[in-house]
């Protein structure tokens, strides 16, 4: 029992917001010699965790690389892009259009070909955006508005992904609940049936948060007039300041 003492360093650590991978770190130390393991010993578990989960610190390599892309114009470019495309790509047929590519390409099993890091923010989100400010006569967006295509680019890659991801028949979840229902009720159920069984879900999440994205161009402008408006408001109230004094 004495090596759950584990435990309470990882809770003591998050409970006072120490970094998390330090945490952790400490915490696998602290069970190791509790266990009455050697140094040596701990090391050498801690090698073949690292070596045997190398997908799960991939992000070691990828966000450098983001980074890099980002600093020599990964941006602009895709900003660019979107301004060759003609004035009728709005940022709903856009995200749209993600929302489909997102969805068929998790069903073949490429989840990873696109995330939050490594394709919505360098890219996705910088072209909506793009879309919007063209709709903006190419002037910047108001902050809000800003982050509402933000946050708009980063839900379509996640409901792409979830929905998309359940009708590739290898995925983990599919296997997970093949293998429960197998083993606890005697039956044979084929991993395959379940992934058929996700294409209308991923067929009906398409057309509601398709429709959603289409809608949000209205609410986007409606917005947009708005923010507008009250900097233009704000910026003749600080001039008539200005002059006053």
């Amino acid at each position: 029992m004495i090596v759950l003492l584990g435990v309470l360093v990882v809770i003591l650590g998050f409970a006072t917001r120490r970094n998390p991978l330090l945490v952790v770190g400490v915490a696998g130390i602290v069970t190791g010699l509790l266990g009455k393991l050697s140094p040596v010993e701990i090391l050498r578990t801690f090698g073949e965790s690292f070596a045997s989960s190398r997908s799960v610190t991939i992000f070691a390599i990828t966000l450098p690389v983001i980074g890099l892309l980002e600093r020599n114009g990964l941006q602009q470019q895709a900003r660019t892009l979107i301004g060759k495309l003609g004035t009728k790509l709005t940022t709903g047929r856009f995200l749209t259009l993600y929302l489909l590519l997102r969805q068929l390409t998790a069903a073949v099993g490429l989840q990873t070909i696109a995330g939050p890091a490594q394709s919505v923010r360098p890219m996705i989100a910088p072209m909506a955006e793009a879309a919007m400010e063209r709709r903006n006569g190419d002037r910047p967006l108001p902050q809000k508005v800003r982050e509402k295509v933000r946050s708009h680019a980063a839900g379509t890659d996640t409901v792409g992904l979830f929905f998309g991801e359940d009708c590739f028949l290898a995925i983990g979840s599919i296997l997970l609940i093949t293998g429960l229902v197998n083993s606890s009720y005697n039956t044979h159920l084929e991993p395959l049936h379940l992934a058929l069984w996700a294409i209308p879900s991923a067929v009906c999440a398409f057309f509601i948060h398709g429709g959603r994205l289409l809608r949000m161009d209205r609410k986007l402008e409606r917005e947009l007039v708005t923010a507008n408006a009250e900097m233009t408001v704000a910026h003749e109230d600080s001039r008539q300041e200005g002059e006053a004094k």
